[in-house]
């Protein structure tokens, strides 16, 4: 198990700092609190300087996913130990680091102080606060249960982080591999290769340059002549298509398209699906009603051709339908899945089996995404070698011909 240190105050305002070895921040938080503690900040004593590193990369913009998984499991803690929400609302802000989620507590203390339902103060800040942790906080607090609502959101949302994270460290060294290839292949056109048209001027006013090096030579001298206007056209194209895509049609088309692109396509179809079983899951759990469940977790499935077809679903529930039936039908989501779901609501456990479902869809999501960049890597490696073993074919072959003429 890994070491936290930690800095608490006691219930005199006394500041007390110290460490221990836990199974996550989480576990940390709960025997703080347990023993009347209030934790001030958690952090993983191998991983402080990473820690840092984030909190200062976020502290201008909103808070990360990890913070806010930190925030509704602290926040869950203290009110199941006995902490008033106002006394809790009012430590984690003292805490909080980041200005935009400390200026946003600053207004739900207020407004919770006013009155208002911590949901709604929650959906006053939707930029920080998730539509889960807004619709959960309000289902905790009618039906009695709001810190373990609060605690299942902070779950939740700390394996959301964790999946991300993974997802975008597996594309960080593909993307290096593209990068360099790119820059290695612009030095190359634009000021190596320059150097031998001089060289080769007798052949090409001959008609003896072969082709290959007749297009290489045209290519850098359009890059070298030119660059600046492709740029710019290039640009521009680029701000109308994206001003395009940004409409409601646009973001459909994208969302579509992504799913159809091969390899990459079925891992984000897997990923969006256990979005949607782990959020609908866990509302079902808190006893939000299924309806109300599927208006929330469509949005969080991240893909509009998905959320359509959950749209759908909920309508045909709507007529007295099964889940089960119309998200088979409209063919996004897998079968084993459906059958699952299929099971699960004559058994009437829907809602762990949605969250099994999850677990089960990230696990082989992760495996296919290690095969996927395994695969890419030397992909992408074999199209630099032959990009470069291309450039270097078309300068050879005209100096080959010149040593004959010389010989």
């Amino acid at each position: 198990m890994p070491d936290f240190t930690y800095i608490a105050r006691d219930t005199s305002g006394a500041k007390i700092e110290g460490s221990m070895t836990a199974n996550s921040e989480a576990d940390v938080i709960s025997r703080l609190t347990s023993d009347s503690l209030f934790p001030v900040s958690v952090t993983d004593a191998a991983a402080s300087t990473k820690k840092s590193l984030e909190m200062n990369f976020e502290f201008g913009g909103k808070p990360n996913d990890q913070k806010m998984a930190t925030f509704y499991s602290q926040l869950a803690s203290l009110l199941e130990n006995g902490v008033p929400l106002i006394r809790s609302l009012n430590l984690l802000k003292e805490q909080a680091k980041n200005k935009k989620l400390k200026e946003a507590l600053n207004d739900v203390v207020a407004r919770v102080e006013d009155g208002e339902e911590l949901s709604d103060c929650f959906r006053r800040h939707d930029s920080i606060f998730s539509d889960m942790a807004i619709n959960m906080s309000r289902a905790g607090a009618e039906g009695g249960f709001l810190e373990d609502a609060l605690d299942r959101v902070g779950t939740f949302t700390e394996q959301q982080a964790d999946l991300k994270a993974k997802t975008v460290g597996a594309m960080i060294y593909p993307m290096i591999l593209a990068s360099m290839g790119s820059l290695i292949v612009s030095v190359l056109v634009i000021f190596f290769v320059p150097k031998f048209a001089m060289v080769f001027e007798s052949l090409r006013a001959e008609g003896e340059l072969p082709a290959v090096t007749e297009w290489l030579l045209w290519f850098s001298d359009t890059l070298r002549n030119y660059g600046l206007i492709i740029v710019l056209v290039v640009g521009v194209l680029f701000a109308v298509i994206r001003s395009q895509l940004a409409t409601e049609a646009g973001k459909m088309f994208v969302d579509r398209v992504k799913l159809k692109i091969p390899l990459v396509g079925p891992i984000l179809l897997s990923l969006a699906v256990a979005r949607f079983c782990r959020v609908l899951g866990t509302l079902m759990k808190n006893g939000v009603p299924i309806l109300r469940g599927l208006e929330i977790s469509r949005e969080a499935a991240g893909n509009r051709v998905l959320s359509l077809a959950i749209e759908k679903a909920g309508e045909n529930v709507t007529s007295g339908e099964t889940l089960s039936k119309p998200l088979e039908k409209s063919g996004h989501f897998p079968i084993e899945v459906t059958e699952m779901i299929s099971v699960a609501e004559e058994s009437n456990t829907l809602d762990t089996v949605l969250i099994t479902i999850s677990d089960q869809l990230e696990k082989q999501t992760m495996r296919r995404l290690d095969v996927a960049v395994k695969l890419i890597e030397p992909f992408m490696l074999l199209i630099m070698a032959i990009v470069v073993l291309f450039v270097v074919v078309a300068l050879l072959l005209p100096i080959m011909k010149m040593g004959q003429t010389v010989g």
